[in-house]
């Protein structure tokens, strides 16, 4: 689908109906197959933050749509941090479970660090265990699982046909969640990458060399159109609210980059929202088939 000035527009939504629905069929063969079963995600929420329910519900239903079995445990905001470090072990243990998702933010009582280490890396199909980014930034080695929104970010540029191989990458932002580990995914697949972040000189420059960006730094609008490269790929990971009087809520969604400036330079380009958050949720999905099938393997846990 075109965008206002020509680019082709990633249909997140779309492209991930796509995975949640090649996940649905490999559940279903799961489940049929000898000594199979349905896979398992559990989901960890500590405390009501009203933005993290919604997450989690939006998950709970993906789950159901794929054919996946939901598991959750709700702890209280003053619940003390060996009780969701229990909850973590029992999900450990328990077979039926194939991945552990604990819902970010935690309390500030309660050790983030020291929760998601307790996750087995069989089950952090999250793709944050130390373990799993280790193996993610060297050579030759294999993560168990690719954290899902970097992991999405390439799913979206290889459903759109963007070449990735000896082209010139910029990603906008280093944090461990996003930045790093998409910066390592493109290297991987042998794009040369730049990160630029809040020290870098010069930014709108190097952005302009680009063949791939991808902007995940927190800021909206922060990327223009005239720093765009003519038919570059541009993956938007921001998502920010702004104030907008005409909408019932006075704000609205925008990502990290300038949308109506850059879709009349880029080639691809994702919307916000719509873009690379649905593909998010179906690389969750698909990380979880891939530690069921591995869980029920001959030999496996």
């Amino acid at each position: 689908m075109a965008g206002a000035g020509g680019a082709a527009r990633i249909d997140g939504k779309a492209l991930a109906a796509e995975v949640r629905g090649e996940v649905a069929a490999g559940a279903a063969a799961l489940r049929g197959a000898p000594g199979g079963r349905a896979p398992g995600l559990a989901v960890v929420m500590v405390g009501e933050r009203k933005d993290s329910a919604t997450y989690v519900r939006n998950k709970k239903r993906a789950c159901e749509e794929a054919g996946i079995e939901s598991f959750s445990a709700d702890l209280p905001g003053d619940a003390a941090e060996e009780e969701v470090l229990e909850v973590v072990r029992g999900f450990n243990e328990d077979r039926r479970v194939d991945g552990i998702l604990v819902q970010l933010p935690l309390p500030e009582h309660i050790d983030e660090e020291r929760v998601l280490a307790a996750i087995s890396i069989a089950k952090d199909v999250d793709g944050f265990h130390p373990l799993n980014i280790g193996r993610l930034v060297m050579r030759g080695r294999e993560p168990k699982f690719v954290p899902c929104t970097p992991r999405g970010c390439l799913e979206l540029l290889d459903r759109s046909g963007v070449e990735i191989s000896g082209k010139r990458a910029v990603v906008i932002g280093r944090s461990n969640i996003v930045g790093t580990p998409v910066a390592a995914l493109l290297q991987a697949r042998n794009a040369t990458v730049t990160v630029v972040h809040s020290r870098t000189q010069g930014v709108p420059d190097i952005v302009r060399g680009a063949d791939i960006v991808v902007a995940a730094c927190g800021v909206a609008n922060y990327v223009k159109g005239d720093w765009v490269k003519p038919g570059a790929a541009v993956i938007d990971v921001g998502i920010n609210a702004v104030d907008d009087a005409s909408r019932k809520s006075g704000y609205r969604l925008v990502g990290d980059v300038d949308f109506e400036e850059v879709s009349r330079v880029a080639g691809h380009i994702t919307p916000v929202p719509g873009g690379v958050g649905p593909m998010t949720i179906a690389m969750l999905l698909r990380n979880t088939l891939d530690s069921a099938r591995a869980a029920v393997a001959p030999g496996g846990d």
